[in-house]
């Protein structure tokens, strides 16, 4: 199978554009929204079923502490497979794209167990262990005041620029949880502290729609099952606090823009769509471009004639929708994906593919249900469960159709799993491989202990130990390190 191509997060030749660049840009944008719309109802594109994954990861010196080398940790793994993030103290993970039937996620299990071990040892050579979780809980505010806090590269670079220029002052940090956290920071450096799980999967043009609107009605108790990431600098907030630092820390409104109204470039979405061609079209009718690099004299079709549309997906890449559109020319044959943004990475590897597992059998049970849930469910329900379980994890209630007001753990136990076990079985996945990851998020969800949780918890019996909350977080870390290496799934790591 292919490795899926990082288009949307190529690299770019300038860090600062011009007026006329941007005008140009505009115009361009619009050229490739008409030629997508006419390639999507005569084009061609792959049979759907693959599925791909990236992980992104955290780097820790030997005291749990971010390591800002990432440029030697890549150098000393030596594989493609591995790239830089926006952090220096992160790199990120392709998993080669596979058949999801069978047993492609056991297989995924394997690959990435196998990745991850090689990675690691390469890391320890230069000093860094390898972290799958959602915020590095040891990150302290003078490091995002590191000078070296950024990886080298022109787009992360033009990215930093133009946020801030878009929004023309500092970034305001403000998020009130457990405990509450609020500062202006003069770089969107608290961005890199978002470390997550991407899932792909291949979808044709007329399953996209109605896959999208599954992803978006599923994404609260998906983010409840698999919250990771609830301290940033060195506070408890949400069970998921990335959803809301992330948006918080690449906004590009200013105040008086989000009074108006004016759409956050990370977004949830506002309705349910009926094709893939209303996002794009959002994409450019809401959003002003923030890297607006012209593709120059390259082809503009593929040998097998799909557009490249190389603004429309660079543009695409800076807007942070957590159920993102992708087209992708590729080299023999285009394909459409859906790539699922919003897990944070970890606990464990089995835990990543048992979230992944999930996923992809609500997804295809719910795209295919007679009586879609999306026409029983306002769209701004489905946004107000998303931030429930992103603040709550799996003690936030939600609403859903046919069952009313309900706690996402029994909703997940009563009702999710089994649609998923469904959705599975239709996709060909064998009996003994679902079962191995929907037993592992039965007991997770009736536990309710996911590494949110047992970050919290752990963290409350370090402190009443009598240590301070810093010694108490490096802690945890350990624990958490070794744990991820030596245990088995999240709900059964021991307290401190």
């Amino acid at each position: 199978m292919p490795q899926y191509a990082q288009a949307m997060g190529a690299e770019v030749r300038k860090k600062t554009f011009t007026r006329a660049q941007r005008t140009r840009y505009r115009e361009r944008l619009n050229e490739n929204l008409e030629t997508f719309e006419d390639f999507l109802s005569n084009g061609h594109f792959a049979a759907s079923g693959t599925i791909g994954v990236e992980l992104e990861l955290n780097l820790a010196n030997e005291d749990f502490t971010p390591a800002m080398r990432n440029t030697q940790v890549l150098e000393s793994i030596a594989d493609e497979a591995f790239q830089t993030e926006i952090g220096a103290f992160n790199i990120e993970l392709n998993h080669p794209a596979l058949d999801v039937s069978g047993r492609g996620l056991r297989e995924l299990e394997e690959g990435l167990r196998a990745q991850l071990n090689h990675a690691d040892a390469r890391a320890d050579e230069v000093g860094a262990d390898l972290l799958m979780t959602g915020i590095l809980p040891t990150l302290r505010p003078e490091q995002l005041q590191d000078p070296d806090w950024m990886s080298t590269g022109k787009r992360y670079a033009a990215l930093n620029t133009s946020v801030l220029q878009a929004r023309g002052e500092d970034v305001l940090i403000d998020i009130s949880g457990q405990e509450r956290l609020r500062f202006y920071a003069p770089t969107i450096a608290p961005e890199a502290a978002c470390t997550s799980v991407q899932l792909h999967v291949q979808l044709s043009p007329a399953e996209f729609a109605p896959a999208w609107n599954a992803a978006q009605i599923i994404a609260g108790p998906q983010i409840a099952l698999a919250a990771n990431s609830p301290v940033f600098l060195e506070r408890v907030l949400w069970h998921e606090t990335r959803i809301e630092l992330f948006k918080q820390s690449i906004d590009t409104r200013a105040p008086e823009m989000r009074a108006q109204g004016v759409r956050p470039r990370v977004w949830f979405g506002d309705r349910w769509i009926t094709s893939i061609f209303d996002l794009f079209e959002e994409n450019v009718r809401y959003f002003p471009a923030l890297l607006p690099e012209l593709a120059g004299r390259r082809p503009q079709k593929t040998k097998a004639g799909a557009p490249y549309l190389h603004e429309l997906r660079l543009h695409n890449g800076t807007v942070y929708r957590w159920n993102r559109p992708i087209y992708d020319p590729g080299v023999e044959i285009p394909n459409l994906r859906l790539e699922n943004r919003l897990l944070p990475a970890g606990p464990s590897v089995l835990d990543t593919v048992a979230n992944a597992a999930f996923f992809f059998g609500l997804v295809r049970r719910l795209r295919t249900s007679q009586r879609p849930l999306w026409s029983r469910m306002a769209f701004g329900t489905a946004t107000e469960n998303f931030l429930a379980c992103a603040r709550d994890g799996l003690h936030a209630t939600v609403y859903w159709p046919g069952v009313g007001e309900i706690p996402v753990s029994e909703l997940i136990v009563r009702h999710l799993i089994p649609l998923a076990a469904e959705g599975l079985a239709d996709l060909g996945v064998e009996d003994a491989v679902a079962a191995r990851y929907l037993d592992v998020l039965r007991e997770r969800a009736r536990t309710e202990q996911n590494g949110a949780l047992w970050q919290i918890q752990s963290l409350e019996r370090l402190e009443e130990r009598g240590l301070d909350r810093r010694h108490a977080l490096v802690e945890m870390t350990r624990l958490y390190w070794d744990h991820m290496h030596h245990s088995g799934p999240v709900h059964e790591w021991p307290l401190p």
